[in-house]
């Protein structure tokens, strides 16, 4: 087991507690339990032991979304999040590998003419995404003449989609099949638009980042290999999602 030198560690956690941001617009990730409040899932456990690992408290901070954890990192007020890896966040957060690859999908009524991904990028047609999340980053690079209608979050994205906005869904495929329960008449297309590579980010502000980030890489490389993240994995009943290789 590697360990931390004190100024790396210094600057990691430079409060004496390991601040955590958890993303709860992703269920693969995180969630939330609608009595206690209490946080749950795979990055909880993977942040508990990096807290058990460092000897020092974990404090977890939920936010609702992804884009909203990016923002706390970037005014300091945490210290590690579990976001995708995505080039334009790269500009301020360094990245571990990948410790969970998520599918990215579309979803259509049941009476939508699409059939194909490859049909979704068309003139006219209008993709509802979650704003700042790691499939509307993507899409923002990818879509050539199809247009992009953001939605306040991931969570609503089915919500609106079924108000009217649009006529194509894009996210997370559990999150989509999970919100689609509450409606009927769609349908998600086959396959995947893209792979979303989860990961530890932390702040490129701090000093020391980069030896934080060797520590960091080893801790998810040993947790990998150790079967920790499967069996996280299974123990919070995750679908649609693979441990990383």
């Amino acid at each position: 087991m590697k360990t931390i030198d004190s100024k790396s560690l210094s600057s990691f956690a430079p409060t004496s507690t390991l601040r955590v941001g958890i993303n709860l617009g992703n269920p693969i990730l995180a969630s939330e339990d609608s009595t206690s409040k209490n946080v749950y899932g795979v990055t909880i456990d993977i942040a508990n032991e990096i807290g058990k690992r460092i000897s020092m408290p974990v404090q977890l901070i939920p936010f609702k979304t992804a884009s909203a954890t990016v923002d706390a990192v970037k005014t300091g007020d945490i210290d590690l999040v579990f976001v995708a890896i995505d080039p334009v966040r790269g500009a301020d957060i360094s990245y571990t590998p990948a410790y969970i690859q998520i599918e990215g999908a579309y979803m259509a009524k049941a009476n939508s003419p699409l059939k194909r991904n490859d049909e979704v990028d068309i003139a006219g047609n209008e993709i509802v995404v979650g704003k700042g999340s790691a499939y509307d980053l993507y899409l923002t690079r990818e879509i050539k003449n199809a247009t992009l209608l953001r939605s306040v979050s991931s969570q609503t994205v089915i919500d609106d989609f079924m108000s009217g906005k649009g006529n194509v869904a894009a996210g997370v495929k559990q999150q989509l099949e999970s919100d689609a329960k509450r409606y009927e008449g769609l349908r998600m297309l086959p396959g995947r638009f893209m792979v979303i590579n989860q990961a530890i980010g932390i702040p490129k502000a701090r000093p020391n980042y980069e030896s934080t980030n060797v520590y960091l890489s080893n801790v998810i490389t040993e947790l990998k290999q150790s079967g920790f993240i499967a069996e996280a994995m299974k123990r919070h009943n995750i679908q649609g999602a693979k441990v990383a290789e």
